[in-house]
């Protein structure tokens, strides 16, 4: 009986999780459904979708959040904002939101940067850091042979980078080629365990100690915030750090 309030707690966690990605899911694709709601001719739509799908969300919620958007009902409320900021030991956040209150939200990812020592910054303050790119990612691990044929197909699929690092291969695109770059690999037979848009860094700021734990808490503090997409960072953290984040 003693185990019972924890598996209970574990299942109300893990229950809170798959609640605060679905509600993100929902409102990309939601937001993503203005531009049209057929998503082969809409391509952000179409990621939204597969994402939502690979989640396990059923294609009703996904097919009202398409009517949603579309037609313009709760979703032309929503807007999307980009806030900037730095962390301790001077590392750079981007923070995507999508908010139906800028005065809201901007006070609720303030409000996590000061309980972090951290600061938000103005536009422009860290984004020249980051690049746009699509990564998709396949867990290798240790073989060689699928690395390789990882390789392979992107090069021919135009991709215009492959990294292998810590057992995963990363297919990374230009934002505009990710989906076709995508369904080739998947046609090659090649299944992703994830595939996004992102925001990379191109220089890292390596951390150890308190500090790396102050803004593992931070960027965990900024993704847990209701109106918050997505969180990017040019940090390096320890592993023993990034697992227990």
């Amino acid at each position: 009986m003693g185990r019972g309030p924890s598996i209970e707690n574990r299942k109300n966690a893990e229950d809170a999780r798959r609640g605060k990605l679905f509600t993100k899911l929902i409102r990309e694709i939601t937001v993503s459904a203005r531009g049209g709601a057929d998503p082969a001719g809409n391509p952000r739509l179409r990621m939204a979708m597969d994402k939502a799908l690979s989640a396990n969300m059923s294609k009703d919620t996904i097919e009202r959040a398409v009517k949603r958007g579309s037609g313009g009902v709760d979703g032309a409320q929503l807007e999307e904002v980009r806030y900037e900021g730095y962390g301790p030991g001077g590392v750079a956040i981007l923070i995507e939101c999508m908010t139906d209150n800028r005065t809201r939200t901007v006070g609720e990812v303030r409000h996590a940067f000061s309980k972090e020592g951290g600061h938000l910054g103005a536009d422009g303050s860290v984004s020249y850091l980051f690049k746009h790119l699509g990564v998709i990612a396949f867990a290798t691990g240790d073989d060689a042979a699928q690395a390789e044929k990882v390789l392979e197909c992107a090069l021919e699929a135009s991709a215009e980078d492959v990294v292998t690092a810590e057992g995963w291969t990363e297919v990374l695109t230009r934002p505009e080629t990710f989906l076709g770059v995508k369904q080739a690999l998947v046609a090659a037979g090649l299944t992703p365990a994830q595939a996004d848009l992102a925001w990379r860094a191109s220089t890292t700021v390596a951390l150890e100690g308190a500090q790396a734990q102050a803004v593992a808490q931070l960027l965990e503090r900024l993704d847990e915030l209701d109106d918050v997409q997505s969180v990017h960072s040019n940090a390096a953290l320890p592993g023993s750090v990034r697992a227990a984040a």
